[in-house]
């Protein structure tokens, strides 16, 4: 997972307000319910300093926001007076939260978003079809291709040889309406490279449409005999074949990290190990289990490379004052600041001491 989406949050020398509350509208009395966590996060921020000015502008993002029906969440980042993110949430956060801090406390927000998948999903049938065209927990976009040819599109009712030929033009409009439909794929797919492309629609034109394909994108593919009016149902595959892409990708990383530990080569492991790593900008890739209550900490500089899980060395770089801070809030301003990515492992994940464990850009000096 890349964070860039982060990178606002970390321009600001802060301190900051972190807010992950509970916006759920399903129920009659939602909307006080919500209004008193807020009241709750409110006084918790007050009570840890956070100014005037930023609590209204976080009040405001909460309150003032058009509400929307369902179960869901939201993560708001806020210093000096000003809102810098608004993230919202698919599901409730797993516990509202409400600190005032001197770096954000995102990691409850990338543990919930996880790995963030790009995918396009097609639904095509006899006169052309459709594409939606997203990465997971982003807005989706919708586009419909309307085929270039309309004749014969509906088969013959007849019989002898009109029917033949009927039919025998009915399948070449259907296949170049498919065609119409691969050109649509391939040209949205170079731009957005897509991870998964799941295809679902008529089942004479699926194939007609995979054929058409370029090898690059069909290897991505994933096919479905689902309908385009089983909403609920073409959702679900979507979802299984986004989580199925994150979970391939998580088993790829921890190999490699397998593969290069057991070798000695580009991999760290354990806390000290990768901050070492990290204050070098040296980390690709930072394995991590993602654990709230975990209660490691770090000492940080003004740079997001500056930490260390001994102060000392900070103050011999000339920071006077290092901040104590969150483990995971350190090291995710690390990543952002060079531009590296984390992936997110289960509790059970044993290889990680300490849980936390990182892929190299280059093998260590030493080594």
């Amino acid at each position: 997972m890349r964070l860039t989406m982060l990178r606002p949050l970390y321009e600001r020398p802060g301190p900051w307000a972190s807010v992950y509350i509970d916006t759920s509208r399903h129920t009659e009395d939602a909307a006080k319910a919500v209004e008193l966590r807020w009241r709750k996060a409110r006084e918790t921020l007050a009570e840890a300093g956070c100014d005037p000015l930023t609590v209204r502008a976080l009040q405001d993002a909460i309150l003032d926001h058009p509400a929307r029906p369902g179960r869901h969440g939201v993560a708001l980042f806020a210093t000096a007076g000003e809102l810098l993110m608004r993230q919202p949430l698919n599901a409730p956060p797993r516990t509202d939260i409400a600190v005032f801090e001197p770096l954000p406390h995102v990691m409850p927000m990338v543990g919930q978003l996880g790995e963030v998948i790009r995918y396009l999903r097609v639904v095509v049938d006899h006169a052309g079809g459709a594409i939606d065209s997203a990465a997971t927990g982003q807005l989706v976009r919708h586009r419909d291709i309307q085929g270039g040819e309309d004749f014969a599109i509906h088969r013959y009712q007849g019989g002898g040889w009109s029917q033949l030929r009927f039919q025998h033009n009915s399948e070449l409009t259907w296949r170049r309406n498919a065609g119409d439909v691969a050109d649509a794929v391939t040209e949205l797919a170079d731009r957005t490279g897509p991870e998964t492309i799941v295809v679902a629609g008529d089942p004479k034109s699926r194939p007609m449409l995979l054929a058409q394909l370029p090898d690059r994108w069909r290897d991505r593919v994933v096919e479905t005999d689902v309908g385009a009016r089983a909403h609920e149902a073409l959702d679900d595959v979507t979802i299984q074949a986004v989580a199925e892409r994150a979970e391939a990708h998580r088993r790829e990383v921890l190999d490699r990290f397998r593969s290069q530990l057991a070798h000695g080569g580009a991999a760290g492991n354990g806390l000290s190990e990768v901050v070492t790593y990290l204050s070098r900008g040296q980390v690709d890739t930072l394995l991590m289990i993602d654990d709230p209550s975990s209660t490691e900490r770090l000492w940080i500089g003004p740079e997001p490379h500056e930490l260390s899980d001994d102060p000392e060395l900070l103050r011999e770089s000339g920071i006077n004052h290092p901040p104590l801070v969150r483990a995971d809030a350190a090291m995710l301003r690390a990543l952002v600041g060079t531009d590296a990515s984390i992936v997110l492992c289960d509790p059970d994940e044993h290889d990680l001491q300490g849980g936390v464990a990182a892929l190299l850009r280059y093998a260590d000096a030493r080594r």
